[in-house]
């Protein structure tokens, strides 16, 4: 078990450092309106596309649409799944040139300081929530105890468009990667249950209201899970998250994450992919290598 001076560690299994978030699989109504805001908004690019599933990234894969058409948009007010998922770019001047790019498209977005990164805020075609972010040095994070201080107040946006410097958006850049997801749950108890006690992940912050932010390798989170909704969980008749991918170092990772989950009395099983579980509100989490 790693030792740090923050964060609280998981009671058993631990996630090893350099666990990651992979791949978010979107289930969407009309591919290619999705496809349109996901390259022209994002500035992500299109790495395949057949068969009615559509890969998305910059220099990796970050996000795999799949149409199914007729379903519903996402609840204004939110279902036990997806709450929104977060493409982390490599450093604020890639975040300012972001920036500038929506001042110029007509699109509602919000934005928030949460003392460890700086963030926008937006929502797809469907009304899948999305953040766009960069972080700040972890020499510059602050703590309360073995606690992170995090907050959401308001964003200087101005000073995060003077950093690019004058150059233009021109897509996702090379080291954009899938930051962290966040998502609705019934309880922060159960949250708490699967993902620190049997998946393995590190409390970091726990007493931000009505939250909770759970990370690996000392990460401010890579899973944000809160009770801000009051469900059920999403359909199949919707425009949902179908599952997400959490990526450690090694097949034996994988395999020991599986185990700490059955030891905690939650279903595994596995397919040429990985290791699939499901939380208690059956959003789907995919273990992969």
């Amino acid at each position: 078990m790693n030792a740090r001076a923050y964060g609280n560690p998981p009671p058993a299994y631990q996630l090893p450092d350099g666990t990651h978030v992979g791949v978010v699989r979107l289930q969407v109504a009309d591919l290619e309106r999705s496809l349109g805001f996901y390259t022209r908004m994002l500035g992500l690019t299109i790495l395949s596309n057949a068969a009615g599933v559509a890969v998305l990234g910059a220099d990796i894969p970050l996000v795999e649409l799949h149409e199914k058409r007729g379903v519903s948009p996402a609840p204004r007010h939110g279902v036990f799944g997806l709450y929104h998922f977060a493409i982390l770019l490599p450093d604020r001047a890639a975040l300012g040139r972001f920036a500038s790019h929506l001042s110029e498209v007509s699109v509602r977005v919000g934005m928030a300081d949460h003392m460890v990164s700086e963030s926008f805020y937006l929502s797809d075609p469907d009304g899948l929530g999305i953040e766009v972010y960069a972080d700040r040095p972890r020499s510059t994070w602050q703590f309360n105890g073995r606690q992170l201080a995090m907050a959401t107040d308001p964003l200087d946006v101005q000073s995060v468009i003077a950093s690019a410097q004058g150059r233009p958006w021109e897509g996702a850049p090379p080291g954009t990667t899938m930051g962290h997801i966040h998502l609705h749950a019934g309880t922060i108890e159960e949250a708490e249950a699967f993902y620190h006690r049997a998946l393995g992940m590190d409390k970091m912050v726990w007493d931000y209201p009505g939250a909770l932010f759970l990370a690996a390798g000392g990460y401010h989170h890579h899973l944000g899970t809160n009770t801000w909704s009051s469900g059920p969980s999403a359909t199949a008749g919707q425009a949902r998250l179908l599952e997400w991918e959490l990526v450690v170092p090694a097949a034996a990772d994988a395999s020991a994450a599986a185990a700490s989950l059955r030891a905690g009395g939650f279903e595994v099983s596995q397919d040429g992919r990985g290791w699939l579980t499901r939380d208690p509100w059956g959003t789907a989490l995919r273990l992969a290598v």
